[in-house]
C-alpha cells in the first residue's frame, strides 16, 4: 500500500480534494478514500474484492444509521402515519469509505461534491455500486459521539482495532 498526505485545503469537499490529488493517482487501476471522520471494522481486502468482482467505477460503504433516530411517515396536515426506529427501516447510508476507478475523474468537474453530481452521473450509467456493510461503524461527528468512541477504546473493546485482533486460523 502506498499512502500518501495531501494538503488540499481545509474547505474542500471530498469531491475537490480527489480533484485536487489525481496527479499522484497516475497508474493506479483503483484507489481508497474515506471521509475521515468514522471507524469502522471493514475488511479493506473483502470490500476491494468484491469491488473488482463488479467492475464498476465507483463503490461506496453502505452501513446502517445509528440507532437512536426515529423516521416519522407524515401524511395531510402532517399527521403523523407511522414513526419507527431508523433500523428496523432497512436504510442504509453512505459510511465515508470510498473505491475508485481512474475513470472517476471523468465524471466529475472541479469543486463538485463526490456524492451529489459525481454520484448522481454514475447512478445514471449503472456505474455505482455499494458494499453493504453489517459489522462495525461509527461516526464521530458529535461530542457524544467522540465519548463513546473514546471510551470504547479505553476499555479495550473499540471493534475497529482489528489490528489487536489475533489472526483466525
Amino acid at each position: 500500500w502506498t499512502i500518501t498526505f495531501v494538503d488540499t485545503g481545509a474547505k474542500a469537499c471530498i469531491g475537490e480534494r480527489l480533484w485536487r490529488v489525481r496527479s499522484y493517482l497516475k497508474g493506479e487501476e483503483m484507489f481508497m478514500a474515506n471521509y475521515s471522520d468514522g471507524v469502522t471494522d471493514l475488511p479493506l481486502d473483502r470490500y476491494a474484492d468484491e469491488f473488482k468482482r463488479k467492475d464498476k467505477i465507483a463503490s461506496f460503504v453502505a452501513v446502517e444509521p445509528p440507532g437512536s433516530y426515529h423516521v416519522a411517515q407524515l401524511g395531510d396536515d402532517e399527521l403523523v402515519e407511522s414513526i419507527q426506529p431508523i433500523t428496523s427501516t432497512g436504510a442504509r447510508i453512505n459510511g465515508g469509505y470510498f473505491i475508485l476507478k481512474q475513470e472517476i475523474f471523468d465524471y466529475m468537474n472541479p469543486g463538485e461534491e463526490l456524492v451529489h453530481e459525481p454520484f448522481q452521473r454514475l447512478i445514471k450509467e449503472g456505474q455505482l455500486t455499494a458494499y453493504r456493510h453489517e459489522g462495525f461503524w461509527q461516526p464521530m461527528d458529535t461530542f457524544k459521539e467522540q465519548r463513546q468512541l473514546d471510551e470504547l477504546n479505553r476499555s479495550g473493546q473499540a471493534p475497529w482495532r482489528v489490528w489487536d485482533t489475533p489472526d483466525e486460523p
